[in-house]
């Protein structure tokens, strides 16, 4: 690399600039305030691991995603965190190891070997809740609720929630009788949407005829609450997949009551994360960004690996996405000081007392450095610090 471009960063690498830097901060701490409130306490995990501690369990899917690196105490390899969910239900099943449910929340950086498309990002800030020790629907939908406050928060208002449960696929691949070797390759098929695969795949590997049309069916089972309603009709002889139908039609009505504003997708076929998801799975979009601003769902038993085997229902995002939305922060006061050195010891010391005074009650001020020649108003100060009768005070630019 030339000294020329010695300043360029890895394609996918963002740094972010004093006013992103602000509004990503403003909104991590309000996000973090909205978490503690609903019960959530605050963990941090670290951002390198032991290999083995990142991809287990509900970290499979991201090997490919995870940077990895050799430990050169223990000639191990590590890895840098692509996902912090791993972490966290290591922390709640072997570090905690508390009964019952546990509510944690957690705000950090994580790296990507390669960005989710195109236009998309390595390096995210990624924030979100996982909530353990809960099976039931409830606690999903705690979750979906904190996912959408979230959203609320970075001032998203049209939004759009897609809603799946790869508990129906389970039963079928379970009720078809498929290997582990056929259930991926139908998995991939699904991922990609590919229908005229799906028709060869079922017609040589399902011999059950009410089993294959079930699967031809649910890459038509995708569109608005109407397709709940035809799915029990399709779906009736499983009954893990009637259940799974009416958990989503319990979160539905949800939604529907207390975010009117949330337009609901539902897609039966869609199995995003199916290597640990268990249950209902969701996702959240905006208009004009084809990748998931957040997403969830439910991966219960992944803590077995861990030494304890937990529910566990969670959701992330990325905090570096949610600020494109935010309006720029509202200029707060900031205060210009002289230089100290140009008075007496007296009024130095004074100088000093109002600047410590103004800190203390949160006020931001800048004092000026000997020989530099940036006026207040370069530095883009609201007011300025002068001398008078009575003392140091505070004079509008």
């Amino acid at each position: 690399m030339s000294t020329a471009d010695r300043w360029l960063l890895p394609e996918g690498i963002e740094e972010l600039l004093p006013a992103q830097a602000a509004k990503l901060e403003s909104l991590r701490r309000d996000l973090l305030d909205l978490y503690s409130c609903w019960g959530y306490e605050q963990v941090i995990p670290p951002l390198v691991e032991y290999l083995e501690s990142l991809l287990t369990g509900v970290g499979n899917d991201l090997s490919l995603q995870t940077f990895k690196l050799t430990d050169q105490m223990t000639g191990r390899t590590m890895g840098i965190r692509a996902d912090m969910t791993p972490q966290v239900s290591r922390i709640d099943a072997h570090t905690l190891n508390l009964e019952g449910p546990v509510r944690l929340c957690y705000s950090g950086d994580v790296l990507h070997t390669k960005p989710e498309s195109i236009m998309d990002s390595r390096s995210l800030v990624q924030v979100g809740v996982e909530l353990f020790g809960h099976s039931g629907i409830d606690a999903d939908i705690e979750v979906i609720s904190l996912m959408l406050h979230t959203l609320a928060k970075a001032n998203i208002e049209t939004l759009h929630v897609d809603l799946g449960h790869v508990a129906i696929y389970r039963e079928l691949a379970v009720a078809a009788g498929l290997d582990n070797a056929q259930e991926l390759q139908l998995y991939d098929i699904y991922r990609r949407k590919a229908v005229p695969e799906l028709e060869a795949f079922v017609e040589a590997n399902v011999s059950d005829e009410q089993i294959k049309q079930s699967f031809l069916a649910l890459t038509t089972l995708a569109g608005d609450r109407s397709v709940l309603t035809k799915a029990k009709e399709v779906l009736a002889a499983y009954p893990e997949s009637t259940a799974a139908l009416n958990d989503l039609v319990v979160i539905a009505d949800h939604v529907e009551q207390c975010f009117p504003q949330v337009t609901l997708y539902f897609d039966l076929g869609e199995l995003r994360g199916y290597h640990y998801h268990t249950g209902p799975v969701f996702s959240a979009y905006v208009p004009g960004k084809g990748q998931a601003i957040a997403n969830g769902g439910r991966y219960d038993q992944v803590g077995e690996v861990f030494g304890r085997a937990r529910p566990a229902t969670g959701f992330s995002t990325d905090l570096i996405q949610l600020i494109k939305t935010l309006p720029a922060l509202e200029p707060t006061r900031l205060v210009f000081a002289p230089v100290a050195q140009d008075f007496d010891s007296a009024v130095k010391a004074s100088l000093k007392q109002a600047i410590a005074e103004l800190r203390a009650q949160g006020v931001r001020v800048i004092e000026a450095l000997p020989g530099q020649t940036q006026t207040a108003s370069d530095m883009g100060a609201t007011e300025q610090l002068v001398l008078n009768n009575s003392g140091w005070q505070t004079e509008s630019l």
